[in-house]
């Protein structure tokens, strides 16, 4: 099931919609960086394509981080 949630970025509301495992993993992503989860979703909003869709781009994010790191532990 997806979830809804709403951030303020760059002085705008904005909202994505992702399933609990994924919010679980930027929340965990934010911790390890000690930032905000919405300065994280800034962050990859900035960055992302503009034809990529906010919610896609962070599902990405948290796909590259996991893989990254997996990549560091083996």
């Amino acid at each position: 099931m997806q979830l809804k949630r709403s951030v303020t970025i760059r002085g705008h509301r904005t909202s994505f919609s992702l399933e609990q495992p994924f919010l679980d993993e930027l929340q965990t992503i934010a911790a390890t960086r000690g930032i905000s989860l919405a300065a994280l979703v800034g962050e990859i909003d900035e960055a992302r394509p503009r034809l990529t869709n906010l919610s896609s781009a962070l599902r990405i994010h948290v796909l590259s981080w996991l893989k990254d790191h997996a990549g560091r532990a083996g």
